[in-house]
């Protein structure tokens, strides 16, 4: 296989190369073809778990979420540590790590 750089990459890999980084100029092929490797990994992982949400919401099991319900579950959460510290006070027990 033949592989073409443009004068820009090729004058990284040289400055690369000086600075000690790489070896030689192969191993710039090789540590990008391993980037890739592991960028393309990671989208098949995301694409997997995305692909039963996906399914989900088109049964209509999804929720919608916007500005204003973010809020109000943030105030819920917020309620419930209130509510928890309160307990945890009066009983003179509490979970802290």
């Amino acid at each position: 296989m033949e592989v073409h750089l443009t004068p820009d990459q090729q004058a990284y890999i040289r400055s690369a190369i000086e600075a000690g980084r790489l070896r030689r100029a192969e191993d710039a092929v090789e540590e990008a073809l391993l980037l890739w490797e592991e960028r393309e990994r990671a989208r098949v992982e995301i694409l997997a778990a995305v692909d039963p949400a996906e399914r989900s919401l088109a049964e209509g099991e999804g929720r919608g979420i916007t500005e204003q319900s973010m809020r109000e579950l943030a105030e819920r959460v917020k309620e419930q540590g209130r509510r928890r510290l309160a307990v945890e006070r009066s009983t003179g027990q509490h979970n802290w790590q």
